[in-house]
């Protein structure tokens, strides 16, 4: 099957020439990848590759990116952290439709990661949300991607926590 997402890096200093980059990416087997420099210090890769599952495409990705450019630094695994704007456009419904589930089921819509002027939710936890509640055109490797993804950017974020706080944290927020 074919999964498409997004690789987002921060470029060292001493890496950022974008010819050199994207020769080292084909050659690092990047070569399904569309490659986005327009911000400076910045790599974009939105990938569709042809995997057994979500997770061997993205780990794949994952692999061929650190050999190209090692000294690159994961930024995010998209399509993660979405407004209701993205959830619908992925599901194909308007994003009224989508603030109505929201304000008609607030006891089990899922929670927010960040909640504002612009709240932000995790993919993965909007689509298996929906997908339970049934009448939502949701293709596999799209939620399949989003759980990838969710769970890579848990992962990264979570090796910056020393052990003692991590365990700390989940004792109150858990």
């Amino acid at each position: 099957m074919e999964y498409t997402f997004t690789l987002k890096y921060q470029l060292a200093d001493d890496d950022r020439d974008p010819d050199t980059l994207v020769e080292r990416l084909g050659e690092a087997g990047c070569d399904d990848a569309l490659v986005g420099t327009g911000q400076p210090g910045r790599l974009a890769l939105e990938f569709t590759r042809e995997a057994a599952d979500a997770g061997v495409a993205v780990r794949s990705a994952l692999a061929d990116v650190r050999r190209a450019a090692p000294s690159a630094r994961l930024i995010e695994v998209a399509p993660d952290l979405v407004g209701l704007t993205d959830v619908a456009d992925i599901v194909g419904v308007s994003r009224q439709n989508m603030r109505k589930l929201m304000l008609a089921y607030p006891g089990c819509f899922p929670v927010p990661v960040h909640e504002g002027s612009t709240s932000i939710w995790h993919l993965a936890d909007v689509l298996t949300w929906l997908q339970s509640r049934g009448g939502y055109s949701l293709t596999e490797d799209v939620l399949a991607v989003a759980q990838v993804a969710l769970e890579v950017n848990l992962a990264k974020e979570g090796w910056r926590l020393p052990r003692s706080a991590s365990k700390a944290l989940e004792a109150l927020v858990g």
